[in-house]
């Protein structure tokens, strides 16, 4: 081989290794949602505000719908090269209480081709009054923007 053909040769495997690296898949987590065994101590109709904190740390949301429920949020995004990070999961745990202070609803909600899914959920009532505020949450696809989370 000659030393042209040899220097073309070693370009060309560092072009196709660096083209490679450059599109393997990043992912990054944002936030957090408690554990399903975390969740299951919680007792629906028995814990309160202060208790649920106590088992579950302190929520991502809370008080921003009505009555002060208390949301978990988890999301994890791609990016593959320089194309713009994707949401491939999102997750929400919402915990509601009664008039009482007292929990009333635990649920876990997902995302299924872009749908919200309930994922489980423990009621003593009709579902989560508030889905609009969920379906936010979950809901924005493709609308999220890194520079938003590092600052640029």
């Amino acid at each position: 081989m000659s030393g042209m053909t040899k220097r073309f040769a070693l370009t060309a495997a560092a072009a196709v290794l660096a083209v490679g690296v450059a599109c393997s898949p990043i992912y990054q987590d944002h936030g957090y949602v408690p554990l399903e065994r975390e969740l299951r101590t919680v007792q629906v109709g028995a814990d309160t505000r202060e208790t649920v904190k106590e088992k579950l740390g302190d929520p991502s949301t809370g008080g921003v719908v009505s009555d002060g429920d208390y949301y978990w949020v988890r999301s994890r995004m791609r990016t593959i090269g320089p194309a713009k990070p994707e949401v491939i999961e999102r997750e929400v745990v919402a915990v509601s209480f009664d008039s009482a202070g007292r929990v009333a609803n635990v649920e876990r909600f997902g995302l299924e081709q872009g749908r919200v899914v309930p994922i489980s959920r423990r009621v003593t009532s009709s579902s989560t009054a508030n889905k609009g505020f969920l379906r936010q949450l979950l809901g924005n696809l493709g609308r999220f923007n890194a520079g938003d989370f590092i600052g640029g």
